[in-house]
């Protein structure tokens, strides 16, 4: 498929994770995936400029982490956003890794011959110091803080980039979020949440200090939200030119000496941005899906069309694989994190409309192909004057079943149907 086929109509909605058993999961050195499509650039993208290689113009820059447990996670996210481009060979991704992960390099490249990307070690003891005790032990890893470091280790001559997590999944074409307009006073643009309690992501202590609580978001061009930093667009040049990872750091400086926030890496982005981010439409942060980061417990979903769906919660999908979340668990507590209407039939054969692919032994296929609204209320992004009905889904997790037998299974990209 090419860069000027338009994306799958809203009813064909992809979601391609990468499951492998607990067994397998654990297995050296790490899971191996099929060659994926090759998706070129159509009619209308911008032509490349000779030798420009990493500063050409035309590129839209996206930025995400990179490491073994989430792999799986990142190599769906990459594959979603290369299948809903409208201009595939005009993404360029920027990858912040551990030093010395050189199978990451070669996973990537194996499932992604094409794929335009550079990876930037980050040493973890960059943060280790910084870093405070936080709900979930998750939420402490490094990497975590790595997107704090975007703009020091990204080439200068990148002007911005969409930073992502790695468990997203795109289902529209991640260059309508590229060109979202950031004024002069703006650094990040990203979904605002304006309605959620934002007094309970920092403690009582921080709100009754007078030097701290109110004081700290004063003068600031809108009353402060909750942002959701899974998903931004980030202006490298005005992050560089503001210092803005040391501002970050700072706070993070002051949480090692005194409690002022729970969580991980998103209380330091709300104080220095909070009431400063220029909004983005929710679409792009169907974030939520996994539960809670506490009790994992499923949480409302937005209202509206979705663009991109993100399992910010603890409930990972390919941890719930791992744990056998595709069978009887999944019958037991259908829910927005694992939707799932009806019993999970695992077929014995690939179905005929799947992609042909020597990797491929057997397909298991999630049913139903239609799921009720109230289990998992999405709408996908619209591609018409006129919204669609009620979408059908189809969910592809791909597994290899004989990955009992091999070390690293090697699972197949899905594809919509």
């Amino acid at each position: 498929m090419g860069g000027a086929t338009p994306p799958m109509w809203p009813g064909l909605v992809l979601l391609a994770f990468f499951a492998a058993s607990a067994a397998s999961a654990s297995a050296s050195p790490l899971p191996r995936f099929a060659e994926a499509p090759q998706y070129r650039n159509g009619d209308g993208c911008p032509a490349a400029v000779a030798g420009a290689g990493v500063c050409d113009p035309g590129l839209v820059h996206i930025a995400m982490t990179l490491d073994a447990h989430y792999l799986r996670g990142s190599m769906a996210a990459i594959y979603s956003l290369l299948k809903h481009a409208s201009c595939p060979d005009s993404l360029f991704f920027h990858f912040l890794a551990a030093p010395s992960t050189p199978s990451l390099r070669t996973a990537l490249a194996a499932s992604f011959p094409s794929l335009r990307f550079q990876i930037y070690p980050f040493r973890p003891d960059a943060v280790t110091n910084l870093i405070s005790a936080s709900v979930r032990a998750a939420l402490e890893a490094p990497l975590n803080y790595a997107r704090n470091h975007l703009a020091d280790l990204l080439p200068k001559c990148v002007p911005r980039a969409i930073y992502l997590d790695s468990d997203v999944l795109a289902v529209d074409d991640v260059r309508r979020l590229w060109e979202t307009r950031l004024p002069a006073a703006a650094v990040v643009a990203a979904p605002e949440y304006c309605h959620a309690n934002f007094s309970r992501y920092f403690t009582d202590a921080f709100w009754a200090d007078p030097g701290l609580g109110a004081r700290v978001f004063a003068g600031r061009r809108r009353p402060p939200c909750y942002f959701n930093t899974g998903v931004m667009v980030i202006d490298l040049r005005r992050w560089r030119s503001g210092n803005y990872r040391h501002r970050i750091e700072q706070w993070m400086e002051l949480q090692k000496e005194r409690r002022i926030y729970e969580l991980g890496s998103l209380p330091p982005f709300l104080l220095v941005f909070a009431g400063e981010v220029e909004a983005v439409d929710h679409r792009w942060n169907q974030h939520g899906l996994g539960g809670d980061n506490v009790l994992g417990s499923c949480r409302p979903l937005h209202k509206g069309p979705v663009s991109l769906m993100h399992w910010s919660g603890k409930g990972k999908p390919w941890d719930r694989l791992d744990a056998g979340w595709g069978g009887a668990k999944a019958r037991a507590r259908p829910g927005p994190s694992l939707p799932s209407a009806r019993p999970v039939v695992l077929s014995t054969r690939s179905p005929s409309h799947a992609p042909r692919n020597p990797f491929i032994r057997a397909s298991p296929l999630v049913s139903p192909t239609r799921l009720s609204s109230d289990v998992f209320p999405i709408r996908t992004a619209k591609f018409g004057p006129v919204a669609p009905p009620v979408p059908r889904f189809r969910i592809w997790p791909f597994i290899h079943p004989a990955s009992h037998a091999i070390p690293g299974p090697r699972g197949a990209i899905g594809e919509s149907g």
